[in-house]
């Protein structure tokens, strides 16, 4: 290579950057730019480049970013000018700009890396080849990573692996100057028994015939080795499948017409090839909703009635079973009767046509003519209609939505009350889409298991084992059924009962079809993942040089986990320790995760860490700040007074609090329903407005001597009016704040968990307590 480029390059084949560069200098120099070019090149006979040409580059001008310079040298190209006639000519203009611009630059990659297929097994082997006016340099790199101890013009993988499939590039440097080559792909196909390859293009994996479902995901394979790597087109009844340009060819959410025989054409620069043809059957048309949305609430801090344990066990479980079906789930704990009502009124927003919608209850309740209520935690003693939500009021709303399947989960007592004698006139429409799957049988008591581990009801013990079957759903209800038949505990006492005017088989595992209401379908995912939003992971750095990691997980859509720990002290730092101003640390000071309530997702959060935990979060009315306490000394300082520092963390609406359930039940609720002679607006037992709410307090002793080193500690409050600070409270009654429990777990320096600040979901079952015979079992009635 001399120190131009080859003189006997046509000027047609240089790199476009240089033409570029070389048109912008001539169009812009006057006296030594394209005009005195092109009368120099005319008086050279070999070329031929007229007046008639000259003018045609002059009205160049006249188009938007045309460029006479680029007319010129084209016409010289097509008239067989070489890159050294060129440069002759502008060493006679004297244009030594126009004369740069053919230099050879000071790096130049002369071979790039070629796309490849082979067989899992095989070598790899990449090649990218540079010039420079000095030593070059190499690193290769797989997307954006550096592929190790890669520094050669080679880059050889022996033998390839499926995780080195991928994009390949290397980057060249010489001195101050870096390129790149171009991208290279290589396809690994895992194949186990194939005969070497020379190159050449060679088809290993052929597709394979399948029959599906309607709503179900077509996913075929082929593939075929070479250098370079082949082209992909799939066909379907001989017609090419419009981007169906990869090895594999997916379709999801089948229809009835996406049946036909399927085979794919595979090429490269000089070979082709097509795999075999295959048959793609879609079997009858199954069930799909538009939508899967379930509401799950469970209410055990009664108020005024005996306290339940089982549907915070129930409503978790269900919530990791149900998602697995791809239910959108809201799953709430002790609510109000407006912060129910407000509830189902959200939940109603996330219905229509062709949703399935599923509501599962647990906690106190009662049946009369034929009518169930579910009772708030906020309910009197005794508690009549009025005071509760009417499970037939919430099934006609749904019915308006024109919703494909609405399924009731009630999973409490259906004892007449006797202290209610309201008959409500409810008319529901006559469909072929309801099922209804009570607890118990009528005038029965559903029981939960007492014991001193947290555990399922009776219920969702068995209901959770079928709840995933691939069967009809009153199919699923039956077998749960006979499985609560065989309960010795129970026998006698508590057995399911379905009521069911579905016709058609459809089950919870069939699939979401969005249809004609795709639009509204992602209106609704909107507000459904308003209440689902947790904050982000954060870091606070304090001026002393701690850092503290603090993390969010959801144990439900109103209970907020926040898990916190030190990751960075001072080294010269002797002491450092937490605390929070405003609450006993007595009542703080905890060793586990349990301790504080966190009963499901203990074994799913980072150890080591300082844990609380909110719950009633949908009593926020304002953002929630958080004010973290650090203090500590120094081994320099004289005395030993400690130094404390803050930082005080906005972290919004988290959860359900973005949908302010706090707020006055809406007029258009699933309390106008149904007409009863006590409506909450003329009955003297319904529950206390805003104007009627009364305050706990807890006191203001402070003792710091039992605070664990290493820990930061949360001082939380609400920017809310009428809220009061601090935490510690046991119980809430319409109070407009969270509960807040939390512990410590002191163990010295920690390390980050590295976990996201996303909704922990269990994979496995709540362990039930072994311990607890048959023969010993106690029942506590819902």
């Amino acid at each position: 290579m001399s120190d131009s480029l080859e003189r006997s390059t046509k000027i047609n084949s240089l790199k476009e950057s240089i033409v570029k560069k070389l048109c912008e200098v001539l169009d812009k120099s006057s006296n030594k730019g394209w005009r005195k070019l092109g009368e120099i090149v005319s008086s050279d006979r070999r070329f031929k480049v007229s007046s008639d040409d000259m003018e045609m580059c002059s009205l160049r001008v006249l188009e938007v970013e045309g460029s006479p310079s680029l007319t010129l040298l084209r016409l010289m190209g097509e008239r067989g000018c070489t890159t050294g006639h060129l440069m002759d000519y502008l060493q006679t203009l004297g244009n030594s700009d126009a004369l740069q611009c053919l230099k050879p630059p000071a790096l130049q990659i002369l071979i790039q890396p070629q796309s490849v297929a082979l067989i899992c097994g095989h070598n790899l082997r990449l090649s990218c080849h540079a010039v420079g006016k000095s030593p070059v340099q190499y690193q290769w790199f797989k997307s954006r990573e550096e592929v190790p101890n890669s520094f050669s013009p080679e880059l050889l993988i022996s033998p390839v692996q499926l995780k080195d499939a991928g994009f390949y590039i290397c980057r060249v440097n010489c001195g101050d100057a870096c390129e790149f080559s171009q991208w290279a792909q290589v396809d690994v196909l895992n194949v186990t028994i194939y005969q070497s390859i020379d190159g050449r293009l060679k088809l290993a994996i052929h597709p394979q015939s399948q029959r599906l479902h309607v709503g179900e995901t077509l996913q075929l394979e082929c593939g075929a080795v070479g250098r370079p790597i082949p082209r992909y087109q799939w066909h379907r009844n001989g017609v090419p499948i419009p981007k169906a340009t990869k090895r594999k060819l997916m379709i999801p959410q089948l229809m009835q017409d996406h049946h036909g025989r399927y085979r794919c054409e595979i090429s490269s620069s000089t070979e082709r090839m097509w795999t075999n043809e295959v048959d793609v059957v879609i079997g009858m048309l199954r069930f799909f909703a538009t939508d899967k949305v379930a509401l799950l609430i469970g209410n055990l801090s009664y108020q005024n009635h005996p306290q339940l344990k089982a549907p915070m066990v129930d409503v978790y479980d269900l919530t990791n079973l149900l998602r697995q079906l791809n239910f959108k789930v809201v799953s709430l704990l002790d609510l109000t009767e407006s912060e129910m009502r407000n509830a189902v009124d959200e939940f109603l927003l996330l219905l229509h046509k062709g949703v399935y919608g599923l509501l599962y209850y647990a906690g106190h309740g009662y049946e009369n003519y034929g009518n169930s209520f579910m009772v708030p935690v906020d309910a009197p003693n005794p508690y009549h209609s009025a005071n509760c939500l009417c499970v037939q009021s919430i099934l006609k709303l749904m019915q308006e939505k024109e919703t494909g399947l609405n399924v009731f989960l009630l999973d409490m007592c259906r004892k007449r009350n006797i202290h209610d004698e309201s008959t409500p006139n409810i008319v529901l429409r006559v469909t072929a889409n309801i099922v209804f799957g009570y607890a118990t049988c009528q005038d029965a008591e559903a029981f939960e298991l007492s014991s001193t581990g947290f555990t399922n009801g009776v219920f969702v013990k068995f209901l959770k084992k079928r709840l995933l079957d691939d069967e009809k759903i009153t199919v699923v209800l039956d077998r749960v059924a006979e499985d609560m038949g065989q309960f010795d505990a129970t026998k006698g006492k508590q057995a399911l009962e379905i009521r069911s005017s579905l016709s058609e088989r459809r089950a919870l595992t069939d699939p979401i079809l969005p249809g004609d209401s795709e639009d509204l379908v992602h209106a609704h995912s909107r507000q459904w993942a308003k209440a689902h939003e947790l904050p982000e992971s954060m870091s606070l750095n304090f001026d002393c040089g701690a850092q503290i990691k603090l993390g969010f997980a959801a144990e439900f859509s109103n209970v907020l986990v926040i898990y916190t720990h030190i990751v960075k002290k001072p080294e010269d730092m002797s002491f450092c320790q937490a605390h929070d101003l405003d609450v006993d640390p007595k009542e703080m000071n905890r060793e586990t995760p349990e301790e504080t309530g966190i009963y499901l997702l203990s074994s799913s959060l980072p150890q080591h860490c300082l844990y609380t935990r909110l719950s009633s979060l949908q009593k926020l009315r304002e953002e929630l700040v958080f004010t973290v306490c650090l203090q500590g000394t120094f081994a320099a300082m004289d005395d030993d007074h400690p130094i404390f520092w803050t930082k005080s963390v906005n972290i919004g609406k988290p959860l359900i609090a973005r949908l302010d359930l706090h707020r006055a039940v809406r007029r258009n609720s699933c309390l106008q329903t149904c007409m009863m002679p006590h409506s909450p607006s003329q009955s003297p037992c319904h529950s206390p407005g805003p104007e009627h709410q009364h305050h706990l307090h807890h006191g203001s002793h402070q003792d710091y001597s039992r605070l664990s080193p290493q820990h930061p500690y949360l001082h939380i409050s609400e920017h809310a009016q009428g809220a009061a600070g601090g935490c510690g409270f046991s119980c809430y009654d319409q109070l407009s704040q969270c509960d807040f429990d939390r512990t410590y777990e002191s163990d010295g320096l920690l390390s980050s968990p590295g976990k996201l600040s996303i909704p922990i979901e269990a994979t496995e079952d709540i362990n039930e307590l072994q311990a607890v015979f048959i023969s010993s079992l106690h029942l506590q009635p819902q």
